[in-house]
């Protein structure tokens, strides 16, 4: 038995046989052709051409009735990439001029394209290569007439694993076969892990290399919520999680009749959950699960899916879907938190180069250094709130001059929409993402300047214990029970309380059901989780006492090991909720 360990991107747990796919480097049987047929083989190529942009459209068409406009805007790049003139000239110029094969010179053009988007040195720019491979891939099957069989041709459940898929792979994956998959390569940012999460398909990426260690039809267990893969797993291993898939199922079939109730403790004090998505459509996941609005919503895709930088009404039309999705409920907008490694060309070209990119130009500052681009967000959330209860919310900000920039900003932009009549909310509230330790040793200042507060535990974390939590390397490193993350956050919620000043949870510890008791025993109120959580927080809280909570988070606090502070807050959750300790 071995056990792999990589990212997790989608959670869920399954056990089950396995297909596994190559790299599948195609084989190209010539590489030039004569020069009388040129002309033949160009038609061939531009045949080819027309093709891949028709299945292109047709990826376009599912993803956007299937899973929404924003996951249907990815293939849309691809199709804008496919008929790039400057690409295509460069293939036909190879093909006339040097007599090369069709199908050698694409591969010879989109591979240098990637290669140079590899070499740019961050992480977006690599991970949009993979977009390059995938058109190389479906230009190279048209003309060569080779296909991925394994995948359309599925007719038992099994386990996908791959050097790679390609977002177009991802998104065609049929539920009712591949119930997982895991990929020597990629990810969080990647497109592949995103549609894994929209299709809620357990999926782990970034394993490194082991398929040479796996052969088709062996027993491999994928678990998506640690990010772990195991292979050959014994007999007792096996029946273990076979145990949990059953109880995972039972639970959450359960965990679904609490939609309608409260999120009350035993004794009557209420908490509220919200929601934390990607996408519009996501909104309307997080209400048919319970929650009462969305405490997060992430912007990012808005520049991240496109070639070019969206424009206000790009922005007023999302903004209004979420709110049209949660109507008399609060919705949270995050202004763009990327940094400088991960923002698209057509933004990148207005930031410096980097040399870390989770120390340089990103989130606020980003936006502070980009200032029409920041005002173009700010006019389309402030335009968006006419129709409900919307909040913006500034992430990283590590300083008051941060804050008070960002505010200053926001003011230029509501005199600017009221000279120009449009129609604008002015009493939106404003509130900063709690995510580095110099923004809780000034927590009381903040407190004065702000309407809320939201603590995003993931980056709290990684920059407190200095842990990047993307590498598997130091991943052991990476606890959400340290003992300084718990003082951090107690310290957050006395300086807010103070000024009466509203908090919520919002990164990984608010979709975590082990530190639910914890939190609220520290005096939390509301929780922004993933959608899938919600219900299990919910079950939680519907079990808990206040007094109880706040019994736990006394003791919790008084041990100095992550973890010894985790272990205990496991049994806890065994002790309340025994169902949900997996």
């Amino acid at each position: 038995m071995q056990i792999k360990r990589g990212i997790a991107v989608s959670p869920g747990v399954v056990t089950g046989e396995v297909v596994v796919l190559g790299t599948e480097d195609f084989r190209i049987p010539q590489r030039f052709v004569s020069i009388d047929a040129v002309e033949t083989e160009l038609g061939r190529f531009r045949s080819t051409l027309d093709a891949v942009w028709e299945e292109i459209e047709e990826n376009e068409r599912l993803a956007r009735e299937q899973l929404g406009d924003q996951f249907g805007a990815i293939f849309g790049a691809h199709l804008q990439m496919a008929r790039d003139p400057k690409l295509i000239a460069e293939i036909e110029s190879l093909i006339s001029e040097k007599s090369l094969s069709p199908e050698y010179a694409s591969s010879r053009v989109l591979r240098r394209f990637a290669r140079d988007l590899q070499n740019l040195g961050n992480q977006y720019h690599a991970e949009r290569a993979v977009d390059i491979f995938d058109l190389e891939k479906r230009i190279l099957r048209h003309l060569l007439g080779e296909r991925r069989e394994e995948l359309l041709h599925l007719r038992a459940p099994v386990i996908v694993l791959a050097h790679n898929l390609t977002p177009s792979e991802t998104a065609g994956l049929d539920r009712e076969f591949v119930m997982g998959f895991a990929t020597e390569v990629g990810g969080h940012t990647s497109h592949t892990a995103i549609l894994a999460g929209a299709l809620e398909i357990p999926a782990v990426v970034g394993l490194g290399h082991f398929l040479s260690d796996v052969s088709g039809g062996e027993m491999v267990i994928i678990d998506g919520n640690h990010g772990e893969v195991i292979l050959e797993p014994d007999d007792e291993t096996l029946a273990k999680y076979r145990d949990l898939e059953e109880r995972v199922h039972s639970v959450t079939e359960r965990l679904a009749s609490l939609k309608t109730l409260p999120a009350e403790t035993i004794d009557g004090e209420s908490i509220t959950l919200l929601g934390n998505i990607e996408f519009p459509e996501e909104a309307e996941v997080c209400r048919e699960r319970g929650a009462k609005g969305i405490g997060l919503y992430r912007t990012e895709f808005l520049y991240l899916e496109r070639n070019q930088i969206p424009s206000e009404e790009d922005h007023y039309e999302a903004y209004r879907k979420v709110i049209a999705a949660a109507p008399d409920h609060p919705v949270t907008i995050r202004t763009l938190d990327v940094g400088a490694d991960k923002v698209p060309e057509t933004i990148g070209e207005l930031a410096p180069d980097v040399v870390n990119p989770q120390l340089g130009l990103r989130s606020v500052r980003l936006s502070l250094h980009n200032i029409p681009l920041f005002k173009t967000q700010l006019r389309a959330i402030l335009r968006a709130a006419v129709d409900g209860d919307v909040r913006v919310m500034f992430p990283l900000v590590s300083n008051l001059m941060e804050l008070r920039q960002a505010r200053m900003i926001l003011g230029d932009v509501i005199d600017d929409l009221e000279e120009q009549q449009v129609p604008f909310r002015r009493d939106v509230q404003v509130g900063i993402m709690v995510e580095v330790p110099a923004a809780v040793m000034l927590a009381e200042e903040f407190a004065q300047e702000v309407d809320f507060f939201s603590i995003g535990t993931n980056d709290l974390i990684q920059y407190t214990l200095a842990v990047d939590r993307a590498d598997p390397s130091v991943a052991n490193l990476y606890r959400s029970g340290d003992p300084s993350i718990l003082r951090l956050i107690r310290n957050v919620v006395s300086a807010a309380a103070k000024h009466d000043v509203a908090v919520t949870v919002c990164g990984q510890m608010s979709s975590d059901p082990v530190f639910i008791s914890l939190l609220i025993g520290m005096g939390i109120r509301q929780f922004s989780s993933t959608p899938h959580a919600i219900p299990e927080i919910k079950e939680v809280i519907r079990n808990l006492t206040i007094e109880s909570a706040e019994q736990i988070a006394a003791h919790a606090l008084t041990l100095d090991l992550a973890r010894d502070v985790e272990n205990y807050l496991r049994g806890e959750l065994h002790r309340i909720c025994p169902d949900l300790v997996l």
